[in-house]
């Protein structure tokens, strides 16, 4: 695997973790420059710091810069605030690895998280520029992605019904088989538009608005992911009549069994690479409208449909505040029958991190709640 060589560079007192070689390059304005410089210097009121927020840590293998930054954070949506952003990349954390070492640098009423040993009462310990061997693919990622990387496949909501209806479908088993498990053979009709690699559905159902009952789009259960190893065929067979040879698929993975009628859908490209926790820029204000999967409520790290999306200006990487409703209650204090009711202010009670937009709905994970989640329940920017 091709190595990169980091530098760890000082330049206005801010510590960036700059790779001389990355890909992709985004191309980066002078403004968005500046923006980033600002955001990076900065920092965070003190009074944003968690409680017992430590005054470094040492990155380990497997954390995640939202988990380091709950160290750091009351609200760790807002870790660009603390240790700004890549000025290679805008839209991507630094990259840091296990073994770094981070520190607060607490000074003029802000928070700064630095990369490097802070300096000593003495000055004894100085922040230098230094070179070190890095591979990228070692660095640290933003949420965790071995919990999301698997619904990018799975999850998916398609605008109409008929998307799936009209796609290619299994149409018979190797050797009349009811089912089909992983490594066995299918044979399908339809149109494969040149693609090889397909992800298997079934049944899909029409998710509603809570508030409107308006359809937004169709989730269908997923079934597996499954290859084509030969094109079908179309001619006349002995009696005259037209005959189809359908094209052959094997199956390369399952959730449930495949059978036939299960629908194929085209393998979608990664998106998530630069999916950076971020404040919406307004105001927004919606409901979940399903739990993935069969549960009737949902916790952390679960995922749910949101009744917004990209014409809702949702984006990949929003971070949104999930809100518990108040209860309706009678004033106990009160003497009589005609006792005053009571609306509890709602509540804040948890955070979602959006990682798959469609045109009028979103799929996010749960990152933190107090309560279980359920259908209808409201967020808003955090």
């Amino acid at each position: 695997m091709a190595k990169a060589i980091g530098v760890l560079m000082l330049t206005g007192g801010v510590a960036q973790a700059v790779l001389a070689q990355t890909a992709p390059n985004y191309p980066i304005t002078s403004q968005q420059k500046a923006t980033a410089s600002q955001v990076a210097e900065a920092g965070v009121p003190l009074s944003e710091l968690a409680p017992n927020a430590p005054d470094s840590y040492t990155v380990k293998r497997g954390d995640t810069l939202w988990a380091i930054s709950k160290l750091f954070l009351k609200s760790p949506w807002r870790w660009p605030e603390l240790w700004g952003m890549n000025l290679q990349q805008i839209r991507n954390p630094h990259l840091i690895f296990p073994g770094q070492i981070l520190y607060l640098d607490k000074s003029n009423g802000r928070a700064r998280l630095r990369l490097g040993q802070p300096l000593g009462p003495n000055g004894d310990v100085r922040l230098s520029p230094r070179m070190r061997e890095a591979d990228p693919n070692d660095a640290i990622a933003t949420v965790p992605l071995h919990l999301l990387e698997p619904f990018f496949n799975e999850a998916v909501i398609f605008n109409t019904s008929e998307e799936l209806l009209n796609a290619p479908r299994v149409v018979a088993t190797q050797e009349g088989r009811v089912i089909v498990s992983r490594g066995e053979t299918a044979y399908i009709r339809g149109n494969t538009q040149g693609r090889y690699e397909f992800r298997l559905f079934r049944q899909p159902k029409p998710l509603r608005d809570p508030a409107t009952q308006q359809v937004l789009g169709y989730e269908a259960v997923y079934v597996g992911s499954a290859e084509l190893v030969r094109q079908g065929a179309e001619g006349t067979g002995a009696d005259g009549q037209p005959l189809v040879i359908p094209s052959t698929i094997t199956v390369t993975s399952t959730r449930e069994e495949a059978m036939v009628g299960d629908r194929l859908a085209s393998v979608p490209p990664r998106e998530f690479d630069t999916a950076v926790p971020h404040a919406p820029k307004g105001e927004i204000a919606g409901q979940v409208v399903s739990l993935y999967g069969e549960a009737l409520t949902a916790g952390q790290n679960q995922i749910v449909s949101l009744n917004r999306g990209v014409a809702e200006g949702i984006e990949r990487g929003h971070v949104l505040a999930l809100w518990r409703d108040g209860r309706i209650m009678q004033d106990g204090t009160e003497e009589g029958r005609n006792k005053t009711t009571l609306k509890l202010p709602d509540e804040r009670h948890g955070l979602l991190y959006v990682f798959r937009t469609f045109e009028h709905m979103s799929y996010a994970l749960i990152l933190n709640v107090l309560e279980p989640v359920k259908p209808g329940d409201r967020f808003t920017q955090p």
